[in-house]
Parts: structure tokens; sequence; C-alpha cells
């Protein structure tokens, strides 16, 4: 994603070229029609700048689904932790988190605490609770439908679901995501990569995969 690996990383690439020799489905998410694009199975072009929502869309598409590694991400993750009831997420706020200062155009996160159990958060390991992790999450996410992904991004909604379709050979999601750190085309339209890696990174957290 957002990336030419086979020109920018040909050491690497050839790892991918092995996986897809193998079977794997190789699938290359870019504005850019390149190298990697010609030797992928798939080539998703979308608009340059529009990462973080195709991102927003696997994680959506992920949580819906019940493709979570369920235990993985109960036993490892912060999912279960409870947050106070003074937290409100951007759905209750109009867009904004809770503790944002008009004036100052700063968020005091006094109100992004975990409720707390002696010295330890609390927990609900069932992760039922409205106010837990990943419930919060869950609902955060609830706005990036293929619908809104498609019109952020232009990319078809059929064409989309196709590129982050379940594989029918795997338990888990076909997309594995790879994102080189000194490429994309996030840092070339100001949109910082550390919210592309951190969005990136909640799809690794949900499904148990390790960054490639």
């Amino acid at each position: 994603m957002g990336s030419n690996m086979a020109e920018a990383h040909p050491v690497g690439f050839q790892w991918v070229m092995e996986a897809k020799a193998k079977g794997a489905r190789v699938i290359h998410i870019d504005p850019r029609f390149t190298r990697t694009s010609a030797v992928a199975d798939t080539h998703v072009r979308l608009r340059a700048g529009s990462d973080i929502a195709f991102l927003g869309g696997v994680v959506h598409h992920v949580l819906e689904n019940d493709l979570d590694f369920r235990e993985y991400v109960a036993a490892y993750t912060n999912a279960s932790y409870l947050l106070t009831e003074e937290f409100a997420d951007t759905e209750d706020l109009d867009g904004l988190f809770s503790g944002y200062d008009e004036a100052s155009a700063t968020y005091d996160q006094s109100s992004w605490r975990y409720e707390k159990e002696g010295r330890d958060p609390a927990t609900d390991p069932t992760l039922q609770h409205p106010r837990c992790v990943f419930q919060v999450l869950k609902r955060h996410y609830a706005r990036y439908t293929p619908e809104m992904v498609s019109a952020t991004c232009g990319v078809p909604v059929d064409d989309f679901l196709a590129a982050i379709a379940k594989d029918k050979k795997n338990t888990a999601t076909a997309l594995r995501l790879v994102l080189p750190d000194d490429e994309g085309m996030i840092s070339l339209v100001e949109q910082p990569a550390d919210e592309r890696f951190r969005t990136a990174s909640v799809e690794y957290l949900t499904t148990g995969r390790r960054p490639a």
C-alpha cells in the first residue's frame, strides 16, 4: 500500500514474489500503476491521500464481520480495559474527543483514562461492556462503511470488498498490509504518516498479525 515496492525495496519484494508463487494473493493499493502493480494479482487505484479512510474500512470490515483474532485481542491487547465515564468519542461530540479546548485548540487528556480496580485497569474479558476499548473502537470505526470508503477513496464498492475479501483458503482476511516507512503517498500530500501507521496497527492487532 502506497509503495512501489518492486523498485524501491527489491530485496524485500523477492519474498512477496516467492509467496505469490506459492499461492498468495498480492494486492497493490496505490494511485499509480507501477511495476509493483504489474506483477500484483489486483491493483486498487485510490485517490492520493485517502489511505487512512481505506485502512479504516479494513478495520470496520474486520470488526463487523467477526474476523478479529478474539483470543489474541482479549489476552494481549488493551481491548478489555474499561474507559472512564468521562471519556467521549467523536460520534458523541460532533467530530471531537472529550477534553477539547477551543481557545487553545488542544486537548486536555485527563478524561482519556482507564477505570481502575485498585492499581490495575478494570477489565471485561468478554469484550461486551460498552465502555471497554474493543466496543469503543468498534463504534468509532462503524462510520467506515464500504460506501464511505468508496466516496472518499474513489474505489468502487465491489473493488474494495474484493480486495479485502476473506481468503477461502485461510481463516483470516487475505489482506496483509505492507507499509514501508520511507515510501507512501501520504507524506506527499501532507497527511501525517504516523496516523497511517497507527490505523494500520489497529488492523495488525485485531487480527493478531505481525506487520510485514
